[in-house]
Parts: structure tokens; C-alpha cells; sequence
């Protein structure tokens, strides 16, 4: 599957590397075998892992030439973002 980044989520992706570490092939290999997909804002679907005390949230859009990366971030509200598996993996 091709992966395609939005400049907006280069930079994010950078900000979070210097921040907790989080290189670009780690969101890579997340978005090829997600944790977990999600439905997100609009089309978009989110897919995300457990990363320390937190997640790791890609959220992105299927497009004919790949995945496109929105956005890359984390956060601690695991509790709001995770669905338990009823309601997971939309794709």
C-alpha cells in the first residue's frame, strides 16, 4: 500500500519526533497494521495504536493512489478515542 504525506503531517510527524520520539516509519508501520481504525471527522478514519500511557492517532483518507495522511498526533485520552472492538475497525 502506498503511503502519501500532506505537509501538514511531515511537520506534525516532526514536532512529535522531537517531543516522544515518534519517527516517521513508526507512523508508517502503524497506518499499514494499525492497533485499531476508527471512523474520524468527515470520511476520514483514524487508525491507532497504544503507545506508552497514551495513543498514537493517524487519522487519514483512502484515496485511488493510497493512504493519505491528515495528520499524525498523541494523546492521553485513551479513553475517549479507543472503541472497543464491536464498534473498531471499519475498513
Amino acid at each position: 500500500m502506498k503511503i502519501i504525506w500532506t505537509r501538514h503531517a511531515e511537520e506534525r510527524q516532526e514536532e512529535w519526533q522531537k517531543k516522544l520520539g515518534i519517527t516517521r516509519q513508526e507512523v508508517e508501520n502503524l497506518l499499514r497494521d494499525p492497533e485499531q481504525v476508527v471512523p474520524g471527522d468527515l470520511e476520514a478514519l483514524v487508525a491507532q495504536a497504544r503507545r506508552g500511557n497514551g495513543l498514537l492517532r493517524i487519522p487519514f483518507v483512502e484515496t485511488e493512489r493510497g493512504r493519505k495522511i491528515l495528520t499524525v498526533y498523541w494523546t492521553s485520552k485513551v479513553e475517549k478515542y479507543w472503541q472497543e472492538e464491536q464498534d473498531a475497525n471499519p475498513i
